[in-house]
């Protein structure tokens, strides 16, 4: 039925007349989107928006990660042929998915994106809509963070990252890809009681009392028992997904401006996504990919599939809960 549909289906990413349904154009050509869903802006009806947010002001090292967005829609296109492997549900076909595009911001005016992207994200996430962010560096989940407490109050962080960016920063103008959650839990939008960061190996004395499950941490007990105790600790509330892609080890996610050694492996990562099946992800958003230092374009194929694990982690809560 693919080879069949491939002969005539093209430009889904435009062309394609329903939002459900798996897509079978040639891989190698066509429009681009994420997972071949079609470009939209109207919200009505829409069960998954994907966005990007093309921005990376605030990165430690390497630039490059405003690319991010544009690598994993172009990774993606292998993956919608198929359900995804190993959840036993389908949920292009199941759920109404659109590519909402890019968020649209005035690169020169720095101090004005935070509020630029606090609105976009919050006509997504006020339409009834979930919201999966393609990033752009860390920095841009808080004004995210914002738009969805908005709607379900103070949201349990699950976050995978090398890093804590829990680090003290109390300039309300900053913006910073270390310190975004230490300004979500001061402002009350993120509940460090009930929040986990998993895969970190840098040092910070104070992560605010969020619970740290560290790289070697994450080897030493396996994947199962990280994903039951990130289920124990979030329980029941709503869940935001963050995924900085430096929290894998960087023979797997090279393109990134951050890397560190001794960190997931993709399998890891995999495992322990698909094992939290079952808590209640609101939202989520993959960062920090930087194609321009990773010309295999492992890192991007990476981020495209942790991106549909977020969607398929929503799509459980829609269906099971």
């Amino acid at each position: 039925m693919a080879l069949e549909d491939a002969k005539t289906q093209v430009d889904l990413a435009f062309t394609a007349e329903n939002r459900r349904g798996l897509a079978f154009e040639n891989a190698f050509g066509g429009a681009l989107s994420f997972l071949r869903r079609r470009y939209s802006k109207d919200l009505d009806g829409v069960d998954i928006a994907v966005t990007g947010v093309p921005f990376d002001q605030a990165v430690t090292n390497r630039p490059g990660a405003r690319l991010g967005p544009r690598a994993i829609r172009e990774a993606s296109t292998l993956q919608p042929f198929d359900p995804p492997y190993g959840w036993g549900i389908d949920p292009l076909s199941d759920l109404a998915v659109v590519d909402y595009g890019d968020l649209a911001f005035d690169y020169a005016r720095v101090p004005d994106f935070p509020h630029a992207l606090q609105v976009h994200a919050a006509g997504i996430v006020g339409s009834g809509a979930s919201m999966i962010t393609l990033g752009g560096d860390h920095s841009i989940s808080l004004p995210i963070l914002r738009a969805h407490a908005e709607v379900h109050g103070p949201l349990s962080l699950v976050q995978f990252d090398a890093h804590s960016d829990t680090w003290a920063d109390d300039e309300s103008a900053r913006i910073d890809h270390g310190t975004m959650f230490y300004k979500g839990i001061k402002e009350g939008v993120i509940d460090a009681g009930s929040s986990v960061q998993v895969g970190i190996r840098t040092v910070n004395t104070d992560t605010m009392g969020v619970e740290t499950i560290d790289a070697r941490r994450v080897h030493e007990e396996g994947a199962a028992r990280v994903a039951q105790r990130i289920r124990d600790r979030v329980g029941n509330r709503p869940v935001y997904l963050s995924f900085d892609i430096d929290a894998l080890d960087p023979a797997f996610a090279p393109g990134t401006g951050t890397p560190v050694w001794g960190g997931l492996a993709s399998w890891q990562a995999a495992a322990i996504l698909r094992d939290i099946a079952g808590i209640h992800v609101v939202g989520g958003d993959i960062v920090e990919v930087a194609p321009p230092y990773d010309p295999s374009g492992a890192t991007a194929v990476a981020g495209a599939h942790v991106a549909m694990e977020i969607l398929c982690l929503i799509a459980w809560d829609k269906f099971k809960r």
